[in-house]
């Protein structure tokens, strides 16, 4: 239940912060949502990696969804701040680069639609934080290229996925 709660979440941070890098919401009101997000995974996180039960795997899922606090808390913060981004870009290709294992492995191990649905997901993931990278450090102009590949991806691989673990459709 708990990836489903942070799917459904991560779906709409993704869908907002692509409607955001299409110029549909402005920028100091995307922190919003990133902080939410951020803090409702953080959570999740923080049960994982220490509540009761906690292993090797939920450690690692705690570390996982970490990459996603860390990035919406840091969205948030730039919207305030006046970055420009180029700290978050480099973050972004070290998660871009982090989460291909875990797609291959997730894949590797399939044994079920979800299995390789999720697999698929993580994979998604890493190109769009890979295209975070271009954006923001390479300075690339694919800002609305992005913003609809994060709006896609917060449907598909967070919203979709998320409302079906919720709903006891996929387990």
């Amino acid at each position: 239940m708990l990836l489903g709660l942070a799917l459904l979440y991560v779906g709409a941070v993704l869908s907002l912060n692509g409607l955001w890098l299409m110029g549909h919401i402005e920028d100091r009101e995307i922190a919003v949502i990133n902080i939410f997000v951020g803090g409702i995974t953080l959570c999740v996180a923080l049960f994982l990696a220490f509540g009761p039960g906690a292993d090797a795997g939920s450690i690692k899922g705690a570390a996982l969804t970490l990459l996603f606090t860390f990035t919406y808390l840091w969205v948030a913060i730039n919207r305030y701040n006046g970055a420009d981004g180029r700290g978050l870009g480099w973050f972004s290709l070290f998660v871009s680069i982090t989460v291909v294992p875990v797609a291959i492995d997730t894949l590797g191990s399939a044994q079920s639609t979800w299995d390789v649905w999720f697999g698929l997901c993580w994979a998604a993931w890493a190109v769009l934080w890979f295209m975070f990278w271009l954006l923001l450090v390479r300075k690339m102009p694919i800002a609305k290229l992005t913003g609809a590949v994060a709006t896609l991806e917060g449907v598909f691989t967070g919203w979709l996925p998320g409302y079906l673990l919720l709903d006891g459709v996929l387990s």
